[in-house]
């Protein structure tokens, strides 16, 4: 039995946040209906094709119900409030404003259902100057305070890259999962404050800049970009190879310094007072940081990793997708899974990141992302008891 099974969840998402965040739901075992427009979410345009099928959702739209609604029409709307009415939650991404626009705003869902928590996911949120600003995750990234950091050091020529997914959609999706969670956690207990969430993706992106706050606040200091290096700890950053493959390598520890050192044969480098402490490694990184270049210019990534594994030193190639899927280590982890999608044939999916005591991680991908408002007989006509 999975950990949420029982848990009732309508998703009114689309694009990536609401939806990342009713996957994860899913996955842990929630009946996720998913509401979309009748030509479907825009997402399923994104991103490569199958035999005419996309082949993202069938990660992205898993273990979820699809329905097809239009949300402006009256049946639509009277549809949702019956799917809202035996919910525990609803989840949104629409911009804000929307819901109310289409007669589903809280008022109007708390009416058929006074117990659901209504996690509402937006740019920047329900409220504030910027509330009415269309965004999306690349903006989240921007104003959040994250791409400034992604850049090299001087630079300024080329602009800082992404990361290479939606991350602030993804973590805005995470917390709204949390949140759903722990609100829901908080109605079957008696508290009946909290059953709106506001999340949006710049607060998602904001609350990760650890210690960039504070030092703001004390001292003044706006932290600059530091490539692949960060300023708080020393070594730790990526080296370039002999075979032109990058090793990442992080040996902040005073314990863990002092064995790649070793390794790299600068045994002194480990008591010489630049380089004792963390603090004062980080003043004199550029000469750290040239000392274990040196050392990985004349080996192999896969040599120089085999090494450092050997002093317990964490490291670790650049992986892209194909090490990901033939690495040992995934595998046995059970993180690449093979599973039949109707749509696509056998596709590789990535295993749920969560592990339960007696749960298999192939228990929680039930099914693969269907097609639009597959799912429609069965939800209207079983679950609501409605007329085909």
């Amino acid at each position: 039995m999975l950990p949420l099974q029982g848990l009732k969840i309508v998703e009114l998402g689309h694009y990536i946040a609401a939806p990342f965040a009713t996957r994860l739901l899913a996955d842990l075992g929630a009946e996720v209906i998913k509401v979309e427009p009748p030509e479907g979410d825009p997402v399923r345009g994104w991103g490569s094709l199958h035999q005419g099928h996309p082949v993202w959702f069938s990660v992205h739209g898993r273990n979820k119900l699809s329905v097809t609604l239009d949300l402006k029409s009256a049946e639509g709307r009277d549809k949702v409030l019956k799917l809202a009415g035996r919910a525990d939650s609803l989840i949104e991404n629409y911009r804000p404003g929307y819901m109310e626009r289409v007669g589903l705003g809280p008022a109007t869902l708390h009416a058929a259902n006074p117990n659901l928590i209504i996690a509402r996911v937006s740019g920047y949120g329900q409220d504030g100057p910027y509330r009415d600003k269309p965004a999306f995750g690349a903006i989240g990234e921007a104003m959040g305070g994250l791409r400034h950091l992604t850049a090299n050091p001087g630079q300024t020529a080329l602009p800082p890259p992404r990361c290479g997914v939606s991350i602030s959609d993804d973590l805005a999706g995470m917390y709204a999962a949390m949140a759903v969670v722990s609100a829901c956690w908080g109605v079957k207990n008696g508290n009946h404050q909290g059953r709106i969430i506001d999340l949006d993706l710049v607060s998602s992106v904001f609350s990760l800049m650890e210690g960039m706050l504070p030092e703001y606040g004390l001292f003044g200091w706006v932290r600059q970009p530091q490539g692949a290096a960060i300023k708080t700890a020393a070594p730790t950053n990526t080296y370039l190879c002999a075979d032109g493959k990058w090793l990442c390598i992080a040996g902040n520890s005073d314990l863990i310094f002092k064995r790649l050192m070793a390794v790299i044969g600068q045994p002194q480098m480990a008591t010489d007072p630049r380089f004792v402490t963390n603090a004062t490694r980080c003043d004199n990184v550029e000469a750290l940081d040239a000392a274990i270049a040196a050392w990985t210019a004349t080996k192999t990534a896969k040599e120089a990793e085999e090494a450092l594994d050997g002093a317990e030193v964490p490291c670790s190639r650049l992986y892209d997708m194909k090490d990901c899927v033939e690495d040992p280590h995934f595998q046995a982890r059970d993180l690449v899974m093979e599973v039949e999608d109707p749509l696509l044939g056998k596709v590789l999916h990535p295993a749920a990141p969560f592990k339960f005591d007696g749960v298999s991680s192939r228990d929680m991908v039930r099914w693969t992302g269907a097609a639009a408002g597959a799912h429609n007989d069965h939800v209207f006509g079983e679950l609501l008891g409605m007329k085909p």
